[in-house]
């Protein structure tokens, strides 16, 4: 690594710096919104059968956001631990712990997609499709499957990329996934008439594309942190810790399946499809809302990880206070359009005017505890910045499993609209997450900094 990037993450101003890095990495979320949502967004829009195709390619949600939980899994925790290496000055653990991030995800990639090929149709029907939904959602998967080993590699690598401050690099990838993808949707669904194939081939072809820029530029000599051939062996030393920091980030994802599979249920019961098509689009302007909220966060991560690595506490502990400003600010304001403007959020993924009206009503509850959100985030992203897989963990657990998925079956049975009341159990366990992340953030922060003093004394005393 240069001395110009050490002095860039390691002593730059962190205002400038931070906004520096989390422009192109709330770009690139941005733009990774309009990739992921133009899918549903065409779908919706297909005369005749828009509805169904929409409700049935939200039932595949949940499945898509396991396959980018295992990216997660591996580079969200990857990333850091290089960062961290890297603030250490040690480059050459950096590659190898990116080199056996790559090969694990190669792996995992291909096991994905062996068991989607040949077991989507049984889980789609079990995430909530419905016969009406099963064959649009299974056109969907089949082709979304073949092309499965492209995507944890590409967000992989991306992450990566991220680590060493290529913030503009990582919304480059993005830019190109999310043009392609966005050119050839029209041509695939309406011109050649494929529909819901259609657009899977789009997102196939889209991630392909992004994958190989990925490899192309990481191998390459521009790149500070080099996936070399040498390095690509998997050392379990490496790996396991890289795994043990990022499963806070894959529970995160992967129970977003579970937790789909949960709400789709209980929706079909009380409300039928027009209430699971709701939640598809809640879901949709949901992660609308958090993409660029995470882009934020992955702009403070390389300055938190790599200031942590070289023992600088002030700067951790300043980098945080300005990611914590920032993404309460941006959950605000998103909060407050969503009050203030459902149906225009709604009316985005469907025509349907029974469907938009429904959704309205729904988003506004589903989407009532947003505004604190940004203080969940970033306690999250900090403990993974720092290394502090234990407390990731357990606030990842909290909310999800312990929370939110026992209010879904609760809630309903408190409110005269028992589907209205499944969609209150979002905030509801929302706002009791952000409580109890905040109480545990308060002590592990500091115990995470202290080891950065006794870090510096054990050098002292070994000098």
């Amino acid at each position: 690594m240069t001395d110009r990037n050490k002095n860039k993450l390691g002593t730059a101003p962190i205002g400038p710096l931070l906004f520096k890095l989390a422009v192109p990495t709330v770009m690139a979320q941005i733009i990774n919104m309009l990739y992921n949502v133009v899918d549903r967004i065409y779908l919706g829009h297909i005369p005749g059968e828009g509805s169904l195709a929409l409700t049935g390619v939200g039932v595949c949600l949940p499945i898509i956001l396991v396959v980018s939980a295992f990216a997660a899994l591996v580079a969200s925790g990857g990333a850091p631990k290089a960062s961290i290496a890297m603030g250490r000055g040690d480059n050459e653990e950096a590659e190898k712990i990116l080199g056996s991030c790559f090969s694990f995800l190669i792996i995992i990639s291909l096991v994905l997609s062996i068991v989607l090929v040949v077991w989507n149709r049984p889980m789609l029907l079990s995430f909530g499709a419905s016969e009406n939904t099963i064959n649009y959602a299974s056109s969907y998967m089949t082709i979304y499957a073949l092309g499965t080993i492209c995507v944890p590699v590409a967000q992989g690598n991306n992450a990566f990329i991220t680590a060493h401050g290529g913030t503009t690099i990582n919304m480059l990838t993005v830019v190109i996934a999310a043009v392609v993808n966005i050119m050839l949707d029209p041509i695939f669904i309406f011109a050649f008439g494929m529909g819901v194939k259609g657009a899977a081939l789009a997102t196939v072809i889209s991630q392909g594309v992004s994958c190989v820029w990925c490899i192309v530029y990481i191998t390459g000599e521009k790149s500070l942190l080099r996936l070399r051939v040498k390095n690509m062996r998997i050392v379990p030393s490496l790996l396991l810790p890289c795994l043990g920091l990022g499963i806070s980030t894959f529970i995160m994802q992967s129970t977003e399946s579970v937790i789909s599979v949960c709400f789709n249920s209980s929706l079909l019961k009380y409300g039928g499809d027009i209430a699971v098509g709701a939640m598809t689009i809640c879901t949709s302007v949901m992660q609308m809302g958090m993409l660029p909220l995470q882009g934020i966060s992955q702009g403070a991560q390389p300055i938190s990880s790599y200031s942590y690595g070289a023992g600088k506490k002030e700067r951790v502990k300043k980098c945080y206070k300005y990611l914590l400003c920032s993404s309460l600010a941006f959950s605000s304001l998103l909060w407050i359009l969503v009050q203030l403007f459902p149906r225009m959020f709604a009316s985005i993924f469907s025509p349907d005017p029974e469907l938009v009206e429904y959704a309205s009503k729904a988003l506004r509850i589903y989407m009532g505890a947003t505004v604190v959100f940004g203080v969940q985030i970033s306690c999250q992203m900090t403990f993974i910045s720092i290394g502090n897989a234990i407390s990731s963990v357990i606030v990842a657990i909290l909310r999800k499993f312990v929370l939110l998925i026992p209010l879904i079956y609760i809630a309903p049975h408190f409110f005269s609209n028992k589907t209205l009341g499944v969609f209150a159990a979002e905030p509801i366990a929302d706002f009791l997450a952000v409580i109890c992340t905040v109480m545990i953030f308060i002590f592990q922060f500091r115990s995470s900094l202290s080891k950065i003093d006794e870090r510096r004394k054990t050098e002292e005393i070994g000098d």
